[in-house]
């Protein structure tokens, strides 16, 4: 049944006719024990990214220090981008630190505190986890549709089920699909890499959200790729991969629906690699960044708060004495000292805050950051 509408005496005849007709949801089969059977050619793709995947993961471990933090914020950014949420860097920093409080960049926000429950809790994929990544989604924007699984049929595309590009399956189907998706996720004779592709398509499949499944299902594939040891401690930006070709991805998911898995694994390979290529220039950019910055600092001890607090902008390019004062653990004095030593020297410059004190950005960290998501796409809206 559809839910109601807020005033059914508005519709037509045949529009409340037309809702009481019949149509067709999904029926997803349960993949817990399915073989699968994909072509070679595409398992060649798997193996290399997988590789790359794993190599990638050991050599930026630890540099720069806050990378793998960039890197979940870039891809909660592109994740976001797929549903048509778009910001720039500097408006995605800003809110981070409550300076911005309209339009996407909070959203987006919300998203990268999904990512890391995802990633947190990637050691017990379960109902309640899944359940969790959703909440730290939209607990802010929409609280009415945290806490559990859909209890209302959703449709993609279309006024009504009846006109709609694809009907996931009933919501008395869903607590049943998602079980068998969760005992999916604890197999060990399929690659990781497959496993996660294979998870992503069924739980966007399944939809079992009333809203948020595309960005709440990309979490998932980081835990997945965490679950599996694929990945120890970097977050690799499938997203910004997949943005290089939405249309390819989309597809995929339809083909997944019509029983064809191979689509979809191509996919993740392919985005995987793209993703790779793009975050290697973006740790490039950002060391070469952190040279440039320390013959800057010239004369400053290596345990300076000013060094420290430069190290801080990467991951944080929109600080404020706050921020600055939690990340370095220096007093007060001592951070207003950095922040003007690297205002001063140029890392730094100041702005005023929006909403309360002033604000610090790291100009040079936040181009590296747009140019990244310009290379994976991702357009972007500075307003936003």
């Amino acid at each position: 049944m559809l839910p109601p509408v807020h005033n059914p005496d508005l519709l037509s005849r045949r529009a409340a006719e037309r809702r009481r007709a019949s149509y067709l949801a999904a029926v997803p089969p349960a993949i817990a024990a399915m073989p699968f059977t994909i072509p070679t050619e595409v398992l060649a793709e798997v193996d290399d990214a997988s590789r790359m995947i794993t190599r990638f993961d050991a050599e930026f471990a630890g540099f720069p220090a806050p990378f793998s933090a960039v890197l979940l914020r870039s891809e909660s950014a592109s994740s976001s981008q797929i549903e048509h949420l778009t910001s720039g860097a500097r408006a995605i920093a800003e809110a981070e630190i409550d300076e911005r409080i309209q339009g996407n960049a909070p959203l987006i926000v919300r998203n990268v505190r999904a990512m890391e429950a995802a990633i947190a809790l990637a050691d017990d994929i379960s109902d309640a986890t899944i359940i969790e990544m959703h909440r730290q989604l939209l607990e802010s924007s929409a609280p009415r549709l945290v806490g559990g699984y859909r209890a209302e049929q959703v449709w993609i595309g279309g006024a009504l089920p009846h006109d709609a590009a694809f009907v996931p399956p009933h919501h008395e189907r869903v607590a049943d699909a998602m079980a068998d998706l969760v005992a999916f996720t604890r197999r060990t004779d399929l690659p990781v890499l497959v496993q996660a592709a294979v998870a992503h398509a069924q739980f966007e499949t399944i939809h079992p959200f009333p809203d948020g499944n595309g960005r709440t299902g990309r979490a998932l594939v980081q835990a997945i790729l965490r679950n599996g040891r694929l990945i120890r401690h970097m977050t690799i930006p499938v997203s910004s991969g997949i943005l290089t070709d939405v249309d390819a991805y989309f597809d995929a998911l339809d083909a997944y629906r019509r029983g064809d898995v191979a689509p979809i694994v191509a996919v993740f390979a392919t985005a995987s690699l793209a993703a790779l290529r793009n975050a290697t220039v973006l740790a490039e950019d950002l060391a070469r960044l952190q040279r440039e910055w320390d013959g800057r600092l010239t004369g400053l001890r290596a345990d300076s708060t000013a060094r420290r607090l430069a190290r801080v902008s990467i991951e944080h390019p929109a600080l404020n004495a706050r921020l600055a004062r939690e990340r370095t653990g220096a007093s007060q004095p001592a951070v207003d000292n950095a922040l003007q030593q690297l205002t001063e020297r140029g890392i730094l410059r100041m702005v005023n805050g929006q909403r309360r004190n002033r604000v610090w950005l790291n100009p040079e960290v936040l181009d590296a950051l747009d140019a990244f998501a310009e290379r994976s796409g991702r357009r972007q809206d500075p307003s936003y």
